[in-house]
């Protein structure tokens, strides 16, 4: 009887532990988390969820088994908070893989390689390349990681405006209130407008991945097998021209080279 107890307690406490950091359960409802002001990559109308990271959640969750696919706001300062407290189950949201961020979060991927770029207001003199934001006020959105690599990275000393998030360093950028916004050129794209333009001169790279809870290896393996098929059937190259074609970017078209699942 001691012995079946104690068989019984392990079973117990192991049960618990792999519910604890168990995987995605194909079958069932999967939630992605999204950026709900990012044009092109993330926004939220009236309830339609549209975007380029919005359709490659879409595919990767149903590749995943999900019987359905809905889809939760985060933003860049609360993306490893909703993992953590189960509110969504992947996080697919120009979410920079770093090594800082991987001590939080497991990321598969990434589902693309971005390039730090730099906007600014068109017609903008004394700005041609990061170098020159020197002295500058540069927006620096709440919980991005874009502005340490020009000011610690780079050793560029900017002056940082803070902002709630890019669509507000966009707004401030129209507003005159700062001179630059800096960050992935696939994030710069979406609010690319006649009055503002893309320098064109990027200086880094923005592995977007996508974010699972930490310790969800066979989640992670499973999201790079379906990104490789993303790429493999062409429907990354399609969703890539559908909300970035007319931007003149240069689009990668290949899959991206993963980090490993850790």
């Amino acid at each position: 009887m001691r012995h079946f107890l104690i068989i019984s307690a392990l079973v117990i406490g192991l049960a618990g532990c792999a519910t604890a950091s168990a995987s995605i359960p194909g079958g069932d409802v999967i939630v992605v988390g999204v950026k709900t002001d990012q044009p092109g990559l993330g926004r939220e109308e009236n309830g339609v969820f549209r975007g380029f990271e919005v359709d490659v959640g879409y595919y990767i969750a149903r590749q995943l088994g999900a019987s359905r696919v809905t889809f939760k706001e985060v933003r860049s300062d609360d993306r490893e908070e909703k993992l953590n407290e189960h509110s969504v189950d992947l996080v697919l949201a120009s979410y920079s893989i770093t090594p800082d961020r991987a001590h939080l979060v497991t990321f598969a991927g990434p589902y693309y390689v971005a390039h730090q770029d730099v906007m600014v207001r068109r017609g903008r003199t004394g700005i041609r390349n990061v170098r020159d934001l020197a002295g500058r006020r540069m927006c620096q959105a709440s919980g991005s990681v874009s502005t340490e690599r020009v000011v610690s990275g780079l050793g560029i000393a900017a002056r940082l405006v803070p902002a709630s998030s890019y669509s507000d360093c966009v707004a401030k950028l129209r507003a005159g209130t700062v001179d630059a916004v800096s960050t992935g050129d696939l994030v710069l794209a979406g609010f690319a407008a006649p009055d503002l333009e893309i320098l064109n001169a990027p200086f880094t790279d923005e592995r977007y991945g996508i974010g699972l809870r930490k310790g969800d290896i066979d989640t992670c393996e499973k999201a790079n097998r379906a990104v490789t098929t993303m790429y493999q059937d062409g429907t990354a190259s399609r969703l890539l021209r559908k909300w970035f074609g007319s931007s003149g970017l240069k689009l990668v078209e290949e899959v991206p080279q993963f980090e490993g699942c850790s």
